[in-house]
């Protein structure tokens, strides 16, 4: 039996061929490695979400995310201020209020819960970059992303309230808003909304495609917002869909978001290379709570090593093409870099 000769699967030109070429060479020795190493994950690339809640002295972890609280205004404060001091700049607040209604007016309430920790932690942490959710589920008590009329989410009349819930984050202190309910036309009635209040330095990060998806599971536990009814698949994006996502992106962009984000990350490293690839603008991505559950399951039981998978995967996310990445592994990562 003939043995057949390796041949390149590229077109490989004059002496330039194996074994002339070994690209094993520069992968010998760990300065090598880190000399030629393509992407590199910083804290700085970071955004550590929060879970606020009314009361003091609360650290609540949330049994599907260990290492995950829901925390009080002061406790939230400590937290930014360890981020802060690993190099994380930024955190993204999520408020569990003291009581559910149907439009969910603590949200837009002057001493809200996410008001209280915007002015907290801008006291405390003047530089730390403050953003916030603007979404409703959390607060109302169908825990849907906007109006309900007859077990229908409205469209339209929601984005009124999305405005009046930015503006009051603008006025709490926020450097920044992210909308997430995946409304048609919600980045262009928030920017229309903070500039006619005067805040039209405050920019946006709009969760541009925002899937469908199941790995949210663990976040609903930690925010408290599962919808008492049906599903969110009627406004956010089918998992199944990839050309619409750039349609999503190119509407918000159009709108006046300054910052676009994929939702989730790992599942959907396509979605930010090509959202990377098509827009000149900064791509976030969201490593999801079910990301992040998996990973601390996985290596609960022995089968994985979780910094080595943690930061494998934010570095992938990356790698695909996010400038920032909102992650709950953000202080764990920002250490585990620091050693080395």
């Amino acid at each position: 039996m003939t043995q057949q000769r390796w041949q390149a699967p590229f077109p490989v030109a004059g002496p330039a061929q194996f074994p002339a070429v070994r690209l094993r060479r520069l992968r010998r020795t760990p300065g090598l490695r880190r000399m030629v190493q393509e992407t590199h994950l910083r804290p700085a690339d970071f955004i550590y979400p929060l879970f606020v809640l009314h009361g003091r002295d609360i650290r609540r972890e949330v049994p599907s995310m260990p290492g995950v609280f829901q925390l009080s205004v002061d406790q939230a404060v400590r937290e930014a201020e360890e981020a802060f001091r690993l190099g994380v700049p930024a955190v993204i607040l999520f408020g569990i209020p003291a009581r559910k209604d149907p439009l969910g007016e603590e949200n837009f309430a002057a001493e809200g819960i996410v008001q209280q920790a915007i002015r907290a932690i801008k006291a405390a942490v003047p530089d730390m970059v403050v953003i916030t959710d603007v979404c409703m589920c959390e607060y109302t008590d169908h825990g849907h992303c906007g109006i309900v009329d007859h077990r229908e989410v409205v469209n339209d009349p929601t984005l009124e309230i999305y405005g009046r819930v930015a503006v009051s984050h603008a006025e709490a202190g926020a450097d920044m808003v992210a909308p997430s309910g995946m409304m048609d036309g919600q980045v262009g009635a928030i920017r229309a909304a903070l500039d006619a209040a005067g805040f039209g330095q405050v920019p946006i990060m709009a969760y541009a495609a925002k899937y469908a998806s199941h790995f949210y599971g663990p976040f609903r536990d930690a925010a408290q917002s599962p919808p008492q009814f049906g599903d969110r698949r009627g406004y956010q994006m089918n998992p199944a869909n990839a050309r619409e996502a750039l349609r999503e992106v190119a509407l918000d962009i159009a709108e006046g978001a300054d910052i676009v984000m994929v939702k989730p990350a790992l599942a959907y490293l396509d979605i930010i290379r090509q959202v990377r690839d098509a827009f000149a603008v900064p791509v976030a991505a969201y490593q999801v709570s079910g990301e992040y559950a998996m990973l601390h399951a996985a290596a609960q039981r022995g089968w994985l090593d979780l910094q080595a998978v943690a930061l494998e995967s934010l570095t992938a996310i990356k790698r695909a093409g996010a400038s920032l990445i909102l992650t709950y592994f953000a202080k764990e990562a920002a250490r585990w870099l620091a050693a080395g």
